[in-house]
């Protein structure tokens, strides 16, 4: 499981080093693709799979089916770990999620985030306000 906020830095070249407390969880490939509220989405190798499974059962016949199946696979790219814990963030993935010099690396139970520090703050910031009316709705899954 993940968990946590890290705070990092992109070089140049789009190395990023992963947080070492995420590195063995993620294994030595691992998955980046495009996620939600425009940060990026990273599985370890066994939960790529499951997502992969479940998307092939999406209707082809359904426009929302086919939008995020296409987003969301053609976004993705293995990414390896090298001597120094860093992956090659690609140049598309970098420009999705505004993904320049300060970053925010967190754990989200199966998956990791990469955020804009920036793109983090505010969102961390809107949400703050409403997270009692969140956690409340929550309760309607049984949490």
């Amino acid at each position: 499981m993940f968990m946590g906020e890290y705070h990092h830095t992109i070089d140049i070249k789009g190395r990023m080093i992963v947080p070492s407390k995420f590195r063995e969880g993620l294994g030595e490939m691992f998955v980046l693709t495009r996620g939600l509220d425009q940060c990026l989405f990273g599985y370890p190798m066994s939960e790529w799979k499951l997502i992969e499974e479940k998307l092939k059962t999406l209707p082809l016949t359904k426009k929302d089916a086919r939008a995020f199946t296409r987003f969301f696979f053609s976004g993705a790219t293995e990414c390896e770990l090298d001597k120094q814990g860093r992956i090659n963030i690609a140049t598309p993935l970098l420009q999705y999620a505004k993904l320049e010099k300060e970053c925010v690396v967190i754990g989200v139970s199966n998956r990791i985030e990469l955020w804009s520090k920036s793109i983090w703050e505010n969102y961390v910031a809107e949400q703050e306000d409403s997270f009692d009316e969140i956690a409340e709705n929550m309760i309607d899954f049984d949490i």
